[in-house]
């Protein structure tokens, strides 16, 4: 370096200097995401209208002008219903809400028992929480408890059984049914759904076209179809004298359904997967169940849990239709109690529905949130 150069160089490091102001803080934000262009202010003014107009007239339906407590459809009626409320009043009916919450949960499950499907929710948490956390170790140990142990000890808790009394399943209900079926539809749907898809991807000309024609004809009809076949149909291929359990027949209905979506979204995956993946799996001697194992799987899932999760979101939301062979999930129990003479009102079915439908999203919000959580954690192969 000549002399003249070093004239230019500078030989101390200069110090980090903070953003301009124009480009942090909140105002930036705001510029950036609903200011930027004209259109973005239109749209941004539209909806501030839009939620201005909207927000006060829901909270004051739903808390401020809602009856909170009370003993029958006298406290959510008018004057002119035979209630107190004053004539024109419309707001929420969380007295009803209160009253049959706990059919909500457990339908018609004795009083005295309810301490069982309690406890089985207990285990179901203490089961599955370590199993979501990435840091717990010793995951082998922790789904074969969630996925084999849990289901048996659930299964005669719930019914009954070794000194307990049995509750048949007629009497269950609420959430109680809509977890149990979600739960074991997620349980063998997923496998299963692998299996399914390795099969129609299979060379073996037989199992490729089984479970082509599998997928296509469950998919091709809709799962009230289904849920009908189960019932009504699955008795007839049973030993004479024999029969099969309506909740089972439920569970073995949204299963197969929610099976052969799954078959599909994992089909995806393996598509998605270069082929240099399989040819390196089997350059190193790897057998068939070995390289789908330990190599194509894995890769394969972790691209298509968005699908995973729609999937189980979709039926977690259709188990709501075992209604219609007389089983009462969470949504048909709350259904079923807006024939109650004793809470009878304009807004009760409003706000039984609004309870309903709260808890569904409670639910597919959580699995939503969670399988984010899950896909920046796996994205190590894609981060920049």
């Amino acid at each position: 370096m000549s002399s003249v150069d070093q004239h230019f160089v500078s030989k101390t490091l200069l110090l980090a200097q903070p953003a301009p102001a124009s480009e942090r803080g909140p105002w930036h934000w705001l510029k950036k995401n609903l200011f930027a262009t004209p259109k973005d202010i239109v749209l941004t003014l539209l909806a501030v209208a839009f939620l201005a107009w909207t927000i006060p007239h829901l909270v004051d339906w739903l808390f401020i002008n809602a009856v909170w407590s009370g003993t029958d459809r006298t406290f959510c009626a008018t004057t002119v219903q035979g209630g107190t409320q004053p004539d024109g009043w419309n707001a929420a009916c969380w007295a009803f809400v209160r009253a049959k919450f706990v059919v909500f949960m457990f339908g018609l499950y004795p009083p005295d028992e309810r301490w069982r499907p309690i406890l089985v929710c207990i285990l179901m948490i203490v089961s599955f929480v370590p199993l979501l956390i990435p840091s717990v170790p010793r995951k082998g140990l922790n789904a074969i408890l969630a996925f084999f142990v849990l289901p048996v000890i659930s299964f005669f808790l719930l019914r009954g059984g070794f000194g307990l009394e049995i509750i048949e399943t007629e009497r269950w209900g609420g959430l109680l049914v809509t977890l149990v079926i979600a739960f074991v539809a997620i349980a063998v749907s997923f496998p299963f759904g692998i299996l399914l898809a390795l099969g129609r991807r299979s060379k073996m000309p037989v199992v490729r076209m089984l479970c082509v024609i599998f997928i296509e004809v469950i998919r091709g009809v809709p799962l009230i179809t289904v849920l009908f076949m189960a019932s009504y149909m699955l008795p007839l291929f049973m030993p004479q004298g024999w029969t099969v359990d309506k909740l089972l027949r439920a569970v073995v209905g949204v299963a197969i359904f929610t099976s052969a979506y799954m078959a599909e979204v994992i089909r995806g995956g393996l598509q998605a997967i270069p082929k240099g993946q399989f040819e390196g799996a089997d350059s190193l001697g790897l057998g068939y169940w070995q390289k789908m194992r330990l190599i194509i799987l894995p890769q394969a899932i972790k691209l298509v849990i968005p699908g995973i999760v729609n999937t189980y979101i979709g039926m977690f939301k259709d188990t709501s239709l075992v209604a219609i062979i007389g089983m009462f999930d969470l949504l048909g129990i709350v259904r079923q109690n807006f024939a109650d003479a004793a809470w009878a009102s304009a807004v009760t079915p409003v706000t039984g529905l609004v309870f309903a439908g709260f808890v569904f999203w409670l639910f597919c919000f959580g699995m939503s949130r969670y399988s984010g959580f899950v896909e920046r954690h796996l994205d190590t192969g894609h981060k920049r």
